[in-house]
């Protein structure tokens, strides 16, 4: 494969886990990184590791994320010749896509057409529909808005209420009676008008408990695009993954052949260039597409375990110019890869964000054990970002030896300044539902008692409650301290 890139230097317009993992590969591939990074992530190891790094500054720290104009500015005075969006933030903004492009300046990502075309549910499930891959049965506002409440009913229930603009489980709404189905349309219109700023609506039949299969792809921009196989994101809360492996245990090989070939024809209809993850709602044996989301994904690590690629290399190089280093039939799959997401949060109050100091870190080590983390000690956990601290990837040659080795590593892992969900993540690699493989996206609504903390013995509760107090400096002293009485009659013994 080529070694030579046409830039020297990559500006990373994100942080945390994502900015340290791509300097990562820039650094082994002998670029240069600089990194965008706000006051509010002071002393994050992205800063420290990147040759170069530029504060940007905004109304909110997510505002300076935001903000493509100061992002290509920033780019210029390091020198960059491209920019990788990461994922989140503006890595599927067609208008920034096509102002880094104007600046002269490489954009490691889709061709801002496709971040368009996909970004657009409604366009992205025509464009899907009209050549003839698999949707679920439907009502679009934007075919007739006077209809649209009366096309709805006609989908029957259950049905779910999409904003059209949306992504990431905002303003989605399930509807299982259509008494409550005006009400429910308006308060999705009002959470996408909020969220997106764009109050258009879609319905579909929604499955109920279904499974989230989505696919990676791969297009280089020369008519070559190749899948990476599947991944199974079913485990979520709130349309929210939490975590995500592959390859899928509901699959048989026919049903992965077809679900990924599925999702490859998709990204060649679309002319796709670059990394793409296709993603399908799957149920009763059957799946529909469901969207496509135009960027490098959290869970992508897991692919990377099977198949031995760096996608991100992959991505630098076709944001290169270059041609795809293999051919679909030269893709491989090797074992099976678990990614759990360790969030400041306390599942136990509706997983809630949590926050503090981060006063102890402990990573795990070991044979197929990988972790991607954006935080150090010392750091401040705030709620200016996504509670997401790190992910812990494990690989193994079966899926039972990844679960072991998961929970094993979840064990050798500290994290101490504010409540993570390091023991609800134990709890459910233990569950029997989990270890069957049998999840689908509602299994943590139904099953609260996961979420739940056990209660703990009284004697252990004690003895943590002595250890807490012993920790407070005045409670030390009260306890070393003698007794003027005691102190006054000298050596002394019963």
């Amino acid at each position: 494969m080529p070694q030579s890139f046409p830039f020297d230097t990559v500006l990373v317009a994100n942080r945390g886990e994502i900015a340290l993992r791509i300097l990562r590969t820039l650094r082994r591939l002998g670029l240069k990184g600089a990194i965008v990074y706000h006051a509010a992530d002071k002393g994050a190891p992205a800063i420290a590791a990147a040759d170069i790094a530029i504060e940007i500054k905004g109304v909110t720290p997510v505002a300076a994320f935001l903000d493509g104009a100061q992002i290509i500015a920033a780019a210029r005075t390091a020198g960059a010749g491209a920019i990788h969006p990461g994922y989140g933030f503006l890595s599927e903004n067609a208008g920034f896509a096509r102002a880094v492009a104007a600046a002269g300046i490489a954009f490691v990502g889709p061709l801002p057409d496709a971040i368009e075309l996909m970004g657009d549910k409604v366009r992205a499930r025509r464009f899907v529909a009209d050549r003839g891959f698999p949707v679920a049965p439907s009502a679009i506002e934007d075919d007739d808005p006077a209809s649209f409440n009366a096309r709805a009913r006609a989908v029957g229930t259950p049905l779910l209420i999409k904003p059209s603009a949306g992504g990431g489980g905002k303003g989605m709404r399930i509807v299982r009676d259509l008494a409550l189905l005006d009400e429910e349309i308006e308060r999705a219109r009002s959470e996408g008008q909020r969220y997106f700023g764009d109050g258009r609506l879609y319905v579909e039949r929604f499955v109920e408990n279904p499974r989230h299969i989505e696919v990676q792809v791969m297009g280089d921009g020369h008519g070559n695009v190749i899948h990476l196989w599947e991944r199974e994101c079913s485990v979520q809360r709130r349309f929210q993954k939490v975590v995500e492996e592959t390859p899928s245990p509901a699959l048989t090989p026919e049903q992965r052949r077809d679900i990924c070939e599925t999702a490859a024809g998709i990204a060649r209809a679309a002319n796709y260039r670059n990394a793409g993850t296709v993603e399908f709602i799957y149920g009763n044996g059957e799946f529909f597409f469901l969207e496509m989301n135009t960027r490098l994904q959290v869970e992508h690590p897991v692919t990377e375990e099977v198949t031995g690629l760096d996608l991100v290399e992959v991505q630098l190089r076709v944001a290169a110019g270059e041609v795809l280093p293999l051919t679909q039939s030269e893709v491989p799959s090797s074992g099976h890869a678990i990614e759990l997401r360790i969030y400041a949060e306390s599942p136990s109050r509706g997983f809630v964000p949590t926050t503090g100091r981060l006063l102890s870190l402990d990573w795990p080590e070991g044979p197929g054990i990988r972790v991607d983390a954006g935080i150090a000690r010392g750091q401040a956990v705030t709620t200016a970002f996504d509670p997401m601290l790190a992910k812990l990837i494990v690989h193994g040659a079966t899926r039972a030896e990844a679960i072991a080795r998961a929970r094993k590593a979840l064990a050798e892992t500290v994290v101490l300044g504010c409540e993570t969900n390091i023991a609800f993540l134990d709890r459910l690699l233990a569950d029997a539902v989990f270890a069957a493989g049998e999840v689908h996206t509602g299994t943590l609504d139904a099953r609260p008692d996961l979420a739940a903390e056990p209660a703990l013995d009284e004697g252990l509760r004690r003895r943590l409650l002595a250890a807490a107090a012993l920790t407070i400096r005045p409670v030390r002293d009260a306890a070393d301290r003698i007794p003027a009485l005691h102190a006054a009659m000298g050596g002394w013994r019963n």
